[in-house]
């Protein structure tokens, strides 16, 4: 019998060298800061829309404003109330962090009437936000509890500095001024600029500790 033949080696291939060019290509920005942008962006417009056309304003006005598509406004909220949530939270968030600036404030009962005040005026579109929620069947008052337990603890803390310097009467709980703070922003609304603060003053003078 004659033998196998050998098999023939397999001829070496040349290895492959790693190309030098370049990508020309910028390199992709991450998506989520973009995502994360394009939210901030977002609710920002949503603000600012509500707070010139009520709660009512559509997503199409919204997303006009934030420079972004229909589909962006829907990627991150699905619905107008997850819409409007969000918003709420960042207002309340807003007057937390300016209750929080007024805690060291070097006079107590100015930074408690002037916090008092400010939530007064820039109450319109928390408002109209809470009322829209609430003619949808959502709870305004259901989300962002984080947000408001520290809204809750900064005017806690306002109240009680104005106390102790003898600006604010001693036995005005924080109960009492959270429920006089919504009573008058709720009708602030519905007030022009004057009326608006003739009623603060009534309001200021009831909460003023009046010495003898």
């Amino acid at each position: 019998m004659g033998s196998e033949p050998t098999p023939a080696k397999p001829s070496a291939q040349p290895s492959a060298q790693p190309s030098s060019r370049l990508s020309t290509e910028p390199p992709a920005k991450p998506l989520r800061a973009d995502a994360a942008r394009n939210r901030a962006k977002v609710l920002l417009a949503a603000q600012e829309v509500f707070a010139g056309l009520g709660a009512g304003a559509s997503t199409e006005e919204i997303a006009k404003r934030a420079g972004v598509g229909i589909g962006t406004v829907f990627r991150h909220f699905p619905t107008k109330e997850s819409l409007l949530e969000a918003v709420l939270g960042e207002i309340l968030a807003g007057f937390a962090e300016q209750a929080r600036l007024r805690t060291e404030s070097s006079d107590p009962g100015r930074a408690f009437f002037d916090f008092f005040q400010f939530v007064v005026v820039e109450a319109a579109a928390k408002n109209a936000i809470s009322a829209e929620l609430a003619g949808a069947g959502v709870d305004p008052h259901a989300g962002a509890d984080e947000v408001r337990q520290e809204l809750r603890g900064a005017l806690g803390v306002l109240l009680a500095r104005a106390q102790e310097a003898g600006v604010v009467r001693a036995d005005i709980g924080l109960e009492e001024v959270m429920a006089l703070l919504s009573g008058t922003s709720q009708a602030a609304g519905n007030l022009d600029v004057l009326m608006r603060g003739r009623v603060l003053d009534v309001v200021f003078d009831g909460l003023r500790e009046h010495r003898s």
